[in-house]
């Protein structure tokens, strides 16, 4: 694709993507399931259209193995599944999702995917004030998602769409439905803005719209585990700044203090962990996290080499699925930890896979972040902010995957393998982005 029409379709496509693994709720909430499944299934059409004109000149085994064996132990599972028929789906939803992925990385420059992304959390984060202020105004009440009937049964709070709580201080959930899920959007998009505005000399106040709307919405959503995200996505900026400053050998100090470091904070951790709880407001057991970790560990150790076959989300209509993560009359259907969630659908096998994906992706983001750019050996180029996008994006999302498995389905997904094939072609760098363009402008990609 190289005319300026294709790259258009391109940019289009890639926002409309990214806006519907973000915000797949908004579409299932307001057209349902099947309108939902007719959306995603168009975009597929179109991304793996887009994808094949691009040519891309990349070989299959040039993409990160642990990606590929993954995926290919996913589709294995069929031939072990307690669940063959979800296991079909499953796989087949995670293959889809991860062509939209290979679009986004391979027919994209890099500079195009960030204003794609800026575009899909814009239209999200905007998206969800206007659904909560409507609500708020002219409902004011709690609303459900359209194409539901729950008839005279209690309703609980989590299946509400909104819940009315703008003027009340949050917790707001906006047009995706969940707080937390919303919560981490914010924080994905002050990652975003934030590198965009460090990326100019000089931002203009309209420039600093979009960041106080991010921040806005993640306070309004009040998510603990974003706040721990948030933390841990600040804590390895600053550890990444300051690795940009040193030698080589201080790099590997530094490596050491922080490896130290965390050992020392996981023993806090889990000395102290009712009063940070406390402090954090939540139960102590995580808001019914620990039960269903200790259930789905209960089900995992009876198959633990290859686990009970792939599903991505679980599906509450067949075993073991079936009431394994009930919480005040709301079934769960995933573990709250994606790598539990990995060894329970995929055994030892496939999270060891997994966790090598998340991890080598990590390494390389890291390193093209303290790494300062070349265009040939020899001749630096200038540290851009641009370079620590991928490995804020991981950090946020790792912190995320011990308490959700988000990073194992819809939008989390497409980044891992977003950020892992880019960072494992090199595609994901400064020299990809002018550093004249200015944030929100179409400049980032003419």
């Amino acid at each position: 694709m190289t005319g300026s029409r294709d790259r258009r379709a391109a940019g289009a496509c890639a926002a409309l993507v990214l806006f519907t693994v973000l915000a797949g709720d908004f579409w299932r909430n307001t057209i349902s399931w099947y309108g939902f499944a007719a959306v995603t299934a168009a975009l597929f059409v179109w991304t793996l259209v887009l994808l094949v004109r691009s040519r891309p000149r990349v070989r299959f085994w040039k993409l990160p193995v642990p990606l590929i064996g993954f995926l290919l132990l996913a589709t294995l599972s069929l031939a072990w599944s307690r669940y063959p028929g979800v296991t079909a789906a499953g796989v087949g939803i995670q293959w889809a999702t991860t062509v939209g992925a290979l679009f986004l990385a391979l027919a994209l420059t890099w500079r195009e995917f960030v204003l794609a992304l800026d575009r899909a959390l814009r239209a999200v984060l905007g998206l969800s004030l206007l659904f909560e202020l409507v609500v708020s105004v002219f409902v004011r009440r709690p609303v459900l998602p359209f194409f539901t009937d729950y008839g005279d049964a209690k309703i609980p709070d989590a299946y509400y769409w909104s819940r009315d709580l703008l003027f009340e201080g949050g917790r707001i959930q906006g047009v995706v439905g969940n707080a937390n899920l919303l919560g981490m959007i914010a924080l994905l998009a002050i990652i975003v803005f934030g590198v965009q505005l460090a990326s100019v000399e000089r931002a203009r106040r309209r420039d600093w719209i979009w960041p106080a709307v991010a921040v806005a919405v993640l306070v309004l959503t009040r998510s603990s585990t974003v706040l721990v995200a948030g933390v841990a996505t600040v804590v390895v900026l600053l550890l990444a700044l300051l690795a940009r400053r040193l030698a080589p050998r201080g790099r590997v100090v530094l490596l050491a203090v922080v490896a130290a470091a965390a050992v020392g904070a996981g023993a806090v951790l889990v000395t102290a962990a009712p009063a940070i709880l406390a402090l954090l407001g939540k139960s102590p057991d995580l808001t019914g996290r620990v039960d269903i970790w200790r259930a789905v560990t209960d089900l995992a150790v009876q198959r633990p080499l290859l686990g009970w076959g792939w599903s991505s989300y679980w599906a509450p209509w067949v075993e073991p699925f079936s009431g394994l993560a009930v919480r005040n009359g709301v079934e769960y259907l995933q573990a709250h930890n994606a790598y539990l969630d990995v060894w329970f659908q995929l055994g030892v096998f496939g999270a060891a896979l997994f966790i090598g994906l998340v991890l080598s992706t990590v390494a390389r983001a890291w390193w093209a972040a303290i790494d300062r750019p070349q265009r040939v050996p020899g001749e630096p180029l200038p540290y851009s902010a641009f370079d620590l996008l991928p490995l804020l994006v991981m950090t946020a999302l790792v912190a995320q995957s011990f308490a959700e498995s988000r990073m194992l389905v819809e939008g989390g997904w497409v980044l891992l393998v977003t950020m892992a094939v880019a960072t494992k072609l090199g595609t994901a760098r400064s020299e990809s982005v002018s550093s004249a363009a200015r944030p929100y402008s179409p400049a980032l990609v003419d």
